[in-house]
């Protein structure tokens, strides 16, 4: 299933975001992580949709995409989840690079929610339900955001 959204300013994608979290909370049962891969060119609402989302989560930081670091943890303190783990894999190389950041470990706690922005870089690693998330520029504000 597939769920299409067209963003027409920054905070809208921010709201489509905080959306998309609650949809998040609903799901239970999870062996593994929620995975949550995003793509797009640079500058495509990324980062801003995860800044939503964090919200969403219950997370008061400030969400800023971790490109030098390439990972930043943050705690949950509403539902069942314990952390949210955003990725950010553009300098990711090779894939042992996000291996050695403890990435099985990551994955395999249900009780974690892990966004990967440039997951097209590490699709090989990543399982077949994560959930994918493409934005496409439209024009200068305006993007098209598919959720499947």
């Amino acid at each position: 299933m597939q769920t299409f959204y067209l963003s027409e300013s920054a905070l809208q994608t921010k709201r489509i975001g905080k959306i998309f979290a609650k949809e998040v909370f609903k799901i239970k049962g999870l062996k593994k992580a929620v995975m949550i891969g995003l793509e797009g060119d640079l500058g495509g609402g990324k980062t801003t949709f995860l800044q939503g989302f964090a919200k969403g989560l219950g997370i008061k930081e400030k969400i800023l995409s971790p490109t030098f670091v390439i990972m930043k943890k943050f705690g949950i303190s509403k539902s069942g989840f314990k952390n949210f783990y955003h990725f950010d894999c553009y300098r990711i190389e090779r894939i042992k690079d996000i291996s050695e950041l403890g990435f099985k470990k990551i994955v395999s706690n249900p009780q974690n929610v892990v966004a990967f922005e440039w997951a097209d870089r590490i699709k090989k690693i990543l399982p077949r339900d994560s959930i994918w998330i493409k934005f496409k520029f439209i024009n200068k504000n305006k993007r098209e955001i598919v959720i499947k």
